[in-house]
């Protein structure tokens, strides 16, 4: 098994705040064969964290996995293990949210025999 660091992407959406627009960028640890099951580990991963819940102030909030951003083979660290999180608040949602899409389809093309 090989050892590969997986940025993901979640948009974070507050219930009553729709004009807000906040993403989140963690860098994960996975084991893999190679950087196509490493890449589909990662999606997999994303989606199984998709969640909605409370918050403190009752109010509905959702993580919604967006996309893998950018994928490299490392030396050492624990499987699924989160390294980098990283919270952004911007105006435009969809030109990030395709931002991430348009990085994860190179990371197909570049890197992987899969695209």
């Amino acid at each position: 098994m090989k050892k590969y660091l997986a940025k993901l992407i979640f948009k974070v959406r507050v219930e009553e705040q729709p004009q807000r627009f906040e993403f989140d960028e963690q860098m994960r640890v996975l084991f893999a064969r190679n950087a196509e099951e490493a890449f589909y580990k990662a999606r997999s991963l994303g989606k199984k964290e998709e969640e909605v819940f409370k918050s403190g102030g009752e109010k509905n909030i959702a993580w919604l996995f967006i996309d893998v951003l950018a994928l490299y083979a490392i030396e050492t660290a624990n499987d699924g293990e989160q390294l980098y999180s990283r919270t952004y608040k911007m105006q435009d949602e969809n030109s990030f949210i395709h931002y991430v899409k348009q990085k994860s389809m190179e990371i197909q093309v570049k890197n992987l025999n899969f695209a």
